[in-house]
């Protein structure tokens, strides 16, 4: 090769740190694609809505959970309600706690449902006793001991201030409805954003036991006079 041809040869540069995560987000995306499809859990306490954004939902290739409560998303996800005033537990009957868009679930099905992990939480704003708001909230108190869901709060009307308190305490977005078609797409980035977060995480957790395992060993070995255990 002459000079000048190896002076036209791009130079590949190295891959920035934004490019690196969207490459793990579209990694972790395809694997969790290759197992099942992404399960969304719908909370409303308008059965209209519930109905539409499921349809919406399971027309781009969602599997669709919807619940009437806050209260009833805390059983499915098999969570403790932490209100923001008051931490009760979920006492709520099964039946009749979940529609699914397609069919009405039956209490083995209620149980098929806890044990199916979900992807990804929207929650209406407003709605009685617990709110979109303090739904974020208490799944949020969870996400310190346990992975929680992302979480997209909708909402008829535009508040400013909720909008604000929703961003702040960890939604992914405030959304107005109706949802449009082009949303789909902004639901399956924030979770393979939470399943490359959650990747990262496991990786930087295994390698910190590998570590203290290492010492643990390193310490358990006979010491001699004048050897130092690096």
């Amino acid at each position: 090769m002459g000079e000048a041809e190896a002076e036209r040869s791009p130079v590949e540069m190295p891959a920035t740190e934004d490019e690196m995560v969207k490459k793990e987000e579209a990694v972790a995306m395809d694997d969790e694609l290759q197992k099942r499809p992404i399960h969304v859990l719908v909370v409303d306490d308008c059965s209209l809505d519930r109905r539409i954004v499921g349809k919406l939902l399971q027309k781009a290739s969602f599997k669709v959970t919807s619940v009437e409560s806050g209260k009833k998303a805390m059983e499915v996800l098999g969570l403790d309600i932490v209100d923001v005033h008051q931490t009760t537990t979920a006492t709520a009957n099964a039946d009749s706690v979940v529609d699914d868009c397609s069919s009405t679930l039956n209490n083995d099905d209620f149980l098929l449902c806890q044990d199916d992990k979900i992807d990804l939480i929207l929650t209406d704003y407003c709605m009685p006793e617990m709110n979109g708001y303090d739904l974020l909230v208490a799944v949020k108190k969870h996400s310190e001991r346990q992975a929680t869901p992302p979480i997209v709060i909708l909402s008829s009307e535009y508040n400013p201030q909720r909008i604000s308190s929703c961003l702040e305490s960890g939604a992914e977005e405030f959304l107005q409805k109706p949802l449009k078609p082009k949303d789909m797409e902004k639901f399956r980035t924030y979770v393979a954003s939470a399943a490359a977060t959650l990747t990262r995480s496991g990786t930087k957790r295994k390698a910190v036991m590998e570590l203290t395992s290492e010492n643990n060993s390193n310490e358990r070995l006979p010491r001699m006079a004048g050897v130092t255990v690096a």
